[in-house]
């Protein structure tokens, strides 16, 4: 009988340490959930946007392009990162002129991962339809904005799942004649991303010369400065 109660007594003490060490545990995972491995929103930043095919015309007025945009998804978190299918859309003054799908993937704990895409983008609506793109057009700067979003979910320890979403939006300039274009980009997930620095410093001598090189071609065009400027 005194042999049971030991037993008892030992089998009691058991249960409270394991318990005690469960919910120490416990309590140390979520501590370090909610601090070193507390999800973080992926941060993209923006590689490249360039234009893949390029085709205009005066003075009928004609525009189409394709561009193709290049991103970097860093994910800073201690889990991989799955994002579903998404899309990215580019606009014009609000309106949205062209698309492109994402497609769903994973991106492994602490890892970056590349990302590319085009959208093709036909002008002729526009320039029909809203007077501001055909003003942009002559003036040889067409500005517009891509967005994307990617929604997903980031896994800790295989034990912990967060939502997560990042969010990126290009501010992208169409330069005319010079058949180029710039971007400056704003992540949701960690600030800004854009061009390299080189690129920064000659956006401004950039823009200059294709105005002026605009302005050459007026008299093919028969317009006059006033009426570019207006």
């Amino acid at each position: 009988m005194e042999s049971k109660k030991k037993s008892y007594g030992r089998l009691k003490i058991c249960c409270l340490v394991s318990s005690l060490l469960l919910i120490i545990i416990i309590v140390v995972l979520v501590i370090l959930f909610f601090t070193i491995f507390k999800p973080k929103e992926p941060h993209i930043a923006n590689r490249y946007v360039t234009l893949e095919r390029y085709k205009a015309a005066w003075p009928e007025l004609f525009l189409n392009f394709t561009l193709g945009i290049g991103v970097t998804i860093d994910n800073k978190n201690y889990g991989g990162f799955k994002f579903e299918n998404t899309t990215a859309y580019v606009s014009y003054r609000g309106n949205v002129i062209g698309q492109a799908p994402i497609a769903a993937d994973t991106i492994s704990a602490r890892s970056k991962h590349d990302l590319n895409t085009s959208v093709t983008i036909f002008a002729d609506k526009l320039f029909r339809q809203d007077g501001n793109f055909t003003q942009d057009f002559l003036r040889g700067i067409v500005n517009i904005t891509s967005a994307s979003t990617l929604h997903g979910k980031v896994s800790v320890l295989s034990l912990f799942k967060a939502k997560a979403t990042s969010l990126t939006i290009c501010d992208i300039s169409i330069f005319i004649l010079p058949q180029q274009a710039l971007s400056i980009c704003k992540s949701k997930g960690g600030g800004y991303a854009s061009l390299d620095d080189k690129e920064k410093r000659n956006k401004r001598e950039r823009r200059e010369p294709s105005r002026l090189s605009f302005l050459i071609h007026t008299e093919t065009l028969l317009i006059s400065e006033s009426q570019i400027i207006n």
